[in-house]
């Protein structure tokens, strides 16, 4: 395996100028999707990659239950600097599980709760709750609701409503919390990748906005009602995640609406920034699952070879 049993613990620190071109450059769905999958699979390899670290740094503490031909020279070869690597990946991926387990536990728990307190609550698809703090969220779910108070609605004109509304449904037709749950957990799982979830969070709410003014067909409209939406809820219900109620960079949600609206397009031109942008995304995805490929095989070979019959 050598040293690029490690390629993919650094391969997401390119994730910041991929990430930010992408956001900017790239139309928001295109995005969305792009910069999630790449994010899943960094992660994926990251994590494996401790994994396999982690077997053989196991291998070789003293009363682990594993063969003992685990811990020969010829399996500790396998893997530069391997007592040093392996005893620290035992503690990191320990971290990452209790990490990635909590961010999972807590949205499940917040979805729970909210659909517990809006069973007695009438509408179907949308809960319209008597609340003096203004906030507005898609909760998945079956066919999904949009919760909104009536503190929100009652500062928004009556077009802007419709864009509010626009803007939700977008949420839950595109299913944006998975992408959002996905993202934070890639983040969870390898700390560089958290460009990329800043990312998807903002990409997934210009998705919404550009869903929205497609909808309503006045793209002004919904920029003033994000802006106003911003101002007059500051924060958002508690407890909430992300994933129900994210609201991104407003300035520059409501500037980029104020713009001509993006060209869709499934993929950049190879020979642009943002489509180089795009290729080293894939490419560094490719090579990451590459070298977990590989390392994964290599490993499973060597321990079989060192497992006695």
């Amino acid at each position: 395996m050598g040293v690029f049993v490690f390629l993919p613990l650094v391969l997401p620190l390119s994730a910041w100028p991929v990430a930010r071109l992408a956001e900017t450059r790239l139309h928001p769905r295109t995005a969305a999707r792009l910069l999630t999958a790449v994010a899943v699979v960094m992660a994926g390899c990251s994590t494996l990659c401790l994994a396999l670290l982690m077997v053989v740094g196991t291998a070789q503490l003293p009363g682990n239950p594993l063969p003992d031909g685990w811990s020969d020279p010829q399996v500790r070869a396998a893997v530069p600097h391997d007592e040093v690597a392996g005893r620290a990946a035992i503690p990191a991926l320990a971290l990452v599980t209790a990490a990635c387990a909590r961010t999972l536990g807590r949205h499940r728990r917040v979805v729970r709760r909210a659909r517990r307190a809006l069973a007695g609550v009438p509408g179907p698809t949308v809960a319209v709750l008597p609340d003096s703090t203004p906030y507005a969220y898609a909760l998945p779910g079956g066919r999904g609701r949009i919760v909104v108070t009536t503190a929100l609605l009652a500062g928004l004109a009556p077009v802007e409503r419709r864009a509010l509304f626009a803007h939700e449904r977008a949420h839950l037709s595109a299913r944006h919390h998975r992408y959002l749950l996905a993202a934070h957990l890639a983040a969870r799982a390898n700390p560089f990748l958290r460009p990329l979830r800043t990312a998807v969070v903002y990409t997934a709410e210009r998705w919404a906005d550009e869903e929205a003014a497609r909808v309503v067909g006045d793209r002004r409209a919904v920029a003033r009602a994000i802006g106003k939406a911003a101002l007059l809820s500051p924060g958002g219900p508690a407890p909430t995640l992300a994933a129900l109620a994210a609201t991104g960079p407003v300035p520059r949600r409501v500037a980029a609406l104020l713009a001509p609206a993006p060209a869709v397009r499934t993929w950049p031109p190879a020979f642009t920034s943002v489509g180089l942008a795009a290729w080293a995304a894939a490419a560094g995805a490719l090579v990451s699952a590459m070298s977990s490929a590989n390392s994964a095989v290599t490993l499973f070979l060597v321990l079989h070879a060192a497992t006695p019959l």
